[in-house]
């Protein structure tokens, strides 16, 4: 796989000293409009269990959703469990995991936050600028901010996810009258691509499949 670190930073840090490195990298975020359509698109999971973490990758083609590849990487947890700093904890498994894949996905979707994140730098974010790859996030919950209108019962309906004002990213219907999915760039799209994406990606249940995969993948024996 062609993928490659652009930038680099220890991982064994303080909390203060990981946030002074989102500080650092989050003027690197770069939220541009796709520049091809995708035809692959790598869902990433991490899974903990005990001191052990699993990172799983499962691309698939677009737009068939066809399993195309898939990568696992265990190693110890490398990082404790702080909220708003889950990169630290799983970026170091997922980077080997990524090494092992055949081909370079055209995108990475995590299950996590891009830029709708206390710092703007969430997961999505950390792991897109390291590598240079457009990214996005689709997470389960809301880690900061506050839906803005009311949201349709109807798969494809959106409202803006806002914090102090500003929209941080999408809360989403990804299937008729169920929970919303929360969406926010990474790096290198706009918030209506990885919105799009998003919704291509599922096209039956509420998370999508990427992910969805990828989840099941980390989690296995």
């Amino acid at each position: 796989m062609s993928l490659s670190l652009q930038h680099t930073h220890p991982w064994d840090v303080s909390t203060d000293e990981a946030k002074q490195i989102q500080g650092r990298l989050v003027s690197e975020v770069r939220e541009t409009s796709l520049e091809t359509t995708p035809s692959t698109v790598a869902g990433i999971d991490v899974s903990i269990r005990d001191d052990t973490a699993q990172a799983a990758i499962v691309v698939l083609a677009l737009p068939s959703l066809d399993v195309v590849d898939t990568a696992v990487h265990r190693c110890e947890v490398p990082f404790p469990y702080v909220p708003g700093l889950l990169s630290f904890r799983e970026t170091p498994p997922v980077l080997p995991a990524l090494e092992q894949l055949s081909a370079t996905p055209d995108v990475l979707m995590t299950d996590s936050h891009g830029r709708a994140h206390p710092r703007r730098f969430g997961f999505a974010c950390h792991l897109g600028v390291l590598l240079d790859v457009p990214t996005l996030g689709v997470a389960k919950s809301i880690l900061v901010g506050a839906p803005q209108g009311e949201l349709g019962p109807e798969k494809g309906q959106r409202i803006p996810l806002v914090d102090d004002g500003v929209p941080i990213g999408t809360v989403l219907r990804t299937r008729d009258d169920t929970n919303p999915v929360y969406v926010s760039v990474g790096h290198r799209m706009t918030l209506d691509n990885a919105v799009a994406l998003t919704l291509a990606c599922s096209p039956r249940y509420k998370i999508p499949e990427p992910t969805r995969q990828a989840h099941k993948l980390s989690r296995s024996e």
